[in-house]
């Protein structure tokens, strides 16, 4: 155990723990302060006289408190007190009184408390933050070979470098020149397991200890002078610098436990993705008869539709349909097939639902509206002169206030109504714009959709029964190998795929039936549209002769023309004119209105069909309208005769 003495005091030329004399207190000015050579002669001193107070008879230690008063100049006792704690000594009172009971005089310091260094070995204290602007007072650490003062308070602390990451090496300077490694590991030993110790010849080493705390423990001793023994020799004196070392060791171990926790949190961030990862849909099982019609039946099931569909959709992408599993996979498409009409009177029931919510909502906003209209009224009323009067100043400014707010969180309503109504009109709009202008062409687009639709259908009842009939010579080719026992499961499943092929032929028929009857109906559709075809064209002929004959009229009456008789009456239908020209003699075999509309749509979006189409029927001798196609590809092509129009001019 050593001794630890305060510093902030004078030294005091005693020794508590040995000394029986009593207390001699004098003040600095009849003594002055005490150089390491007299405190070694006081030392010295004391020891003679424990020598001599050995032989006494009971051999107890005691601290004689008979002194005279104090000379010592004090006027605030606290800081008295203060200083005795620090020197690890029961605070005495003015006339030497103990101000403490339980002072143990033969340890010097308070029972049961041991004095506490912040480099006391096995307790880990790092030494708390100190203020910049306060002095630090540190203390005498005495070691077996070694003395360590402290330095002067009032100076500023040692410089020292930016610490390196995970440094747990410092560089030791100032040693003596006869420091041995023996000496260094005792001093700096009490700072924690040192691992490794690299001496120079040059007074000074580095040191490696276990922990990163333990080199701010190291570097609190940065700043004290040592001293071998007690001896004052040069070569047994030194002052200590201890500051942050770098090395590669510790760099390394720094960016190993850098990566171990990088690795540590990719971990968990794997472990809670993994957690909030939705799970993997189940296996699919592998096609056979038995699971074909459990997903048959599934597909029957609404409520469990979804899953038999995702069964059937990884079997047709594995490869499983065949020629012998043809039918039961196009069973199962049929039977998906089937719930369209469900899923679309399931969407149909919730845009009812919705409109009627948004019906509810306009009429709930409509109701609300009345009311504030109401209270706005009541406010309005009670702004009028009548009963205005009768109001206090305050109670006008709340009715006022009050109707600013009616009336803007009426309007705010209102707004919101109108939009709701906006927006129906503008779908109302939406719906009559794409109303068909020809109901009759729109009669015959559903015919001919109807006529394709049964021949999709027609094909695939043929496909489906030469299956069958694949199928039952398969069965026949099978029946012959087989035993007696199976013969009658053979027979019956004949007879079920006979009926069924008994019933799809009838199926045929009546699809046969209906198909003649719409090919029927499609005939004299068209018939009827050759005979007004047949009409427009004697109209157009007839056009055609008026239009020579007042062209023959205005050419023997030259005088008599007027501006309005010219078929192009504008600039624009000239230009016109000369573009459809140009694009008619592009194409020689002719173009309908729609093309040539949308080629003139690409210049100037303002063009339309109608203004177009009268521009050409004017000039006969420009422009002439031919049908072209067959049948349902039956269509009206305008051509450039401008040539021949000259010629016959």
């Amino acid at each position: 155990m050593f001794l630890v003495q305060y510093t902030g005091l004078n030294q005091l030329p005693f020794d508590p723990s040995i000394s029986h004399e009593p207390l001699q207190f004098c003040s600095p000015a009849d003594s002055p302060l005490l150089s390491e050579g007299q405190v070694e002669n006081e030392d010295e001193a004391s020891k003679k006289r424990k020598r001599t107070n050995e032989s006494t008879a009971d051999g107890s230690r005691s601290l004689s408190m008979e002194s005279a008063p104090m000379a010592l100049p004090m006027s605030d006792p606290n800081a008295w007190a203060t200083a005795m704690n620090n020197l690890r000594m029961a605070p005495l009172g003015i006339a030497g009184q103990p101000m403490l009971p339980d002072f143990d005089p033969a340890l010097g310091m308070m029972t049961g408390i041991p004095p506490i260094t912040p480099i006391m070995p096995g307790l880990g204290i790092v030494p708390p933050p100190i203020p910049p602007d306060m002095p630090v007072a540190k203390e005498i650490i005495h070691c077996k070979s070694c003395t360590l003062f402290p330095p002067n308070p009032n100076l500023p602390p040692p410089a020292t470098r930016e610490r390196p990451p995970g440094c747990k090496t410092v560089f030791v300077g100032g040693l003596p020149e006869n420091g041995t490694e023996q000496i260094i590991v005792e001093v700096f030993e009490q700072c924690g397991d040192i691992i490794a110790i690299r001496k120079s010849k040059k007074n000074f080493c580095h040191i490696r200890f276990a922990e990163e705390f333990m080199v701010d423990k190291a570097l609190y001793l940065s700043g004290y002078r040592i001293r071998l023994g007690s001896s004052t020799d040069k070569k047994d004196t030194g002052r200590l610098h201890v500051d942050f070392a770098q090395a590669r060791d510790d760099l390394y171990e720094w960016e190993c436990k850098q990566r171990m926790l990088a690795r540590e949190e990719r971990h968990r961030r794997r472990m809670e993705e993994e957690r909030f990862r939705p799970p993997s849909p189940p296996p699919v099982v592998h096609y056979s008869d038995h699971e074909c019609s459990i997903v048959a039946e599934k597909l029957k099931d609404d409520s469990k539709f979804s899953e038999a569909v995702q069964t059937l959709l990884t079997w047709i992408e594995r490869g499983e349909v065949n020629r012998r599993s043809a039918n039961n996979f196009y069973s199962m498409i049929q039977s998906a097939n089937s719930h369209i009409r469900r899923l679309v009177n399931e969407k149909a029931a919730h845009e009812k639902g919705m409109e009627e919510a948004k019906e509810k909502f306009k009429q709930a906003l409509a109701g609300i509206l009345v009311q504030f209209e109401q209270i706005v009224a009541v406010y309005h009323s009670a702004s009028k002169q009548k009963a205005w009067d009768h109001f206090t100043k305050a109670q006008r400014k709340n009715i006022s206030v009050w109707c600013k707010q009616a009336e803007e969180i009426r309007n705010i309503h209102n707004d919101e109504l109108m939009g709701i109504r906006r927006e129906e009109e503008m779908e109302m709009s939406d719906e009559e714009i794409e109303d068909p202008n020809d109901p009759k062409e729109n009669d015959d687009s559903a015919l001919v959709s109807q006529t394709e639709a049964l021949k999709e259908e027609n094909d695939s009842l043929r496909w489906q029964v030469d299956a069958y009939r694949n199928e039952v010579e398969l069965l026949k080719q099978e029946q012959g190998k087989m035993s007696r026992d199976e013969d009658v499961t053979k027979e019956q499943q004949l007879k079920l795929l006979q009926q069924a092929l008994q019933g799809m032929q009838q199926h045929l028929l009546k699809l046969q039936d209906e198909y003649q009857r719409k090919e029927t109906e499609l005939d004299k559709v068209k018939d009827e549209k050759m005979q007004l075809e047949k009409l427009l064209e004697n109209l157009q002929e007839q056009e055609c002769r008026v239009s020579r004959i007042c062209v023959s009229n205005q050419e023997n009456d030259p005088l008599e023309r007027t501006p309005t008789c010219t078929p192009v009456k504008s600039e624009r239908e000239a230009l016109l004119v000369g573009i459809i020209s140009t694009f008619l003699h592009v194409h020689p075999f002719g173009a309908s209105i729609e093309y040539i509309c949308s080629y003139l749509q690409r210049l100037d979006t303002k063009i339309c069909t109608s203004e177009v189409e009268t521009l050409m029927s004017r000039l006969q001798c420009t422009f002439k309208q031919e049908m072209t196609g067959v049948g349902a590809s039956l269509e009206k092509r305008w051509k450039f005769c401008g040539f021949d129009g000259l010629k016959m001019t």
